[in-house]
C-alpha cells in the first residue's frame, strides 16, 4: 500500500510558445490540481524539434520531475552528453545502447516511488529495437523498485499506441500516447486498473498546423517542395492529462485530460 497520488502528464511541447506556456501555467496547474508529480514530453521544445540542456535546466527549475523525449531526441547536438549526465531526462528505452542517454528513471517524494519510462514506436519511425520487449524489459528492470509507473509511448500509429495499453494494462499505472500532436477522445481506466490516453496532444501553438507556422505546412502540402518549418506563435494552448493513482501499486483511479488555452494577455 502506498498513499494516493496526482501525476500531472503534459503533451509534447513545442517551440517557444509552448515552454513559455507551460512555465506559466505549471504552478497553478500543480496547485489547483494537487500534484505530486509532474512529467513533461519535451520532444519539441527546441525550436520545435528536440531540446537543449539550457531547457532541460529551465523546466527541471520549474518543477518538472522527469521529461521524456522521442523521434527527435538527437536533432540538438549539445544534448548528447547531458542525456547521459541527468538520469531526470529520458530518451526511448528500445533506441540502440550505443546512442546517448537511457529510457527510464525513478523519482521519489514523501515516501513514493514514481517510475517513468519513455519508448519509441516502430510503425512510421526509426527506432533500433522493437518497442514492445524492450517496454517488457524496463520493467522488470524496475520490478519492486517503484509504486507507480508511468510509461510514454511516443509513436505515429495509434493502433501500436492502443495495444501498448492493454499490453501494459495492469502492470502500469499509466500508458500515455504522445507524438501526434492532437489530443484524443479516449482516456479512461483499462479493466487491469492502467490509465490511458491515445495521444495526449502537444503543449504549444494550435492556430498552427501541429505547432508549426500554418502558411508554411500549407505551402509544402500545396506546392510538394521542401519547406523549412518553424514553430508557431498563435493561439497557445496546453494539453496535458492528470492521472490519479491508487492506494494499491501500479494501480489508477482515473484519468483526467486538461485542454487549457493560454490566458488574456499572455505573451
Amino acid at each position: 500500500m502506498t498513499r494516493p497520488v496526482a501525476i500531472l502528464f503534459v503533451g509534447d511541447v513545442v517551440g517557444a510558445a509552448g515552454r513559455r506556456l507551460l512555465l506559466a501555467l505549471l504552478p497553478g496547474l500543480v496547485e489547483q490540481h494537487a500534484i505530486d508529480f509532474v512529467v513533461v514530453n519535451g520532444e519539441n521544445a527546441a525550436n520545435g524539434v528536440g531540446i537543449t540542456p539550457k531547457i532541460a535546466d529551465a523546466f527541471f527549475a520549474a518543477g518538472v520531475d522527469a521529461i521524456t523525449l522521442g523521434n527527435h531526441t538527437y536533432r540538438q547536438r549539445e544534448i548528447y552528453g547531458y542525456l547521459d549526465e541527468h538520469e531526470r531526462i529520458l530518451r526511448p528505452a528500445n533506441f540502440l545502447r550505443s546512442q546517448p542517454g537511457h529510457g527510464w528513471c525513478v523519482v521519489e517524494r514523501e515516501g513514493v516511488r514514481l517510475g517513468v519510462v519513455s519508448l519509441s514506436g516502430n510503425l512510421y519511425m526509426k527506432a533500433g529495437h522493437p518497442a514492445f520487449p524492450h517496454a517488457d524489459a524496463a520493467l522488470h528492470a524496475l520490478r519492486g523498485k517503484v509504486d507507480h509507473l508511468v510509461v510514454d509511448m511516443h509513436a505515429e500509429a495509434t493502433s501500436e499506441k492502443v495495444a501498448m495499453g492493454w499490453h501494459l494494462d495492469g502492470r502500469a499505472t499509466a500508458v500515455v500516447g504522445t507524438h501526434t500532436h492532437v489530443p484524443t477522445a479516449d482516456a479512461r481506466v483499462l479493466p487491469g486498473g492502467t490509465a490511458y490516453v491515445t495521444d495526449v496532444g502537444m503543449t504549444g501553438a494550435r492556430g498552427g498546423v501541429i505547432g508549426v507556422k500554418r502558411e508554411q505546412a500549407l505551402d509544402a502540402l500545396v506546392t510538394q517542395m521542401p519547406v523549412k518549418f518553424e514553430p508557431s506563435e498563435v493561439d497557445p494552448w496546453l494539453n496535458a492529462v492528470v492521472i490519479r493513482a491508487a492506494s494499491d501499486p501500479l494501480r489508477a483511479d482515473g484519468i483526467e485530460q486538461l485542454l487549457v488555452p493560454a490566458p488574456p494577455g499572455f505573451r
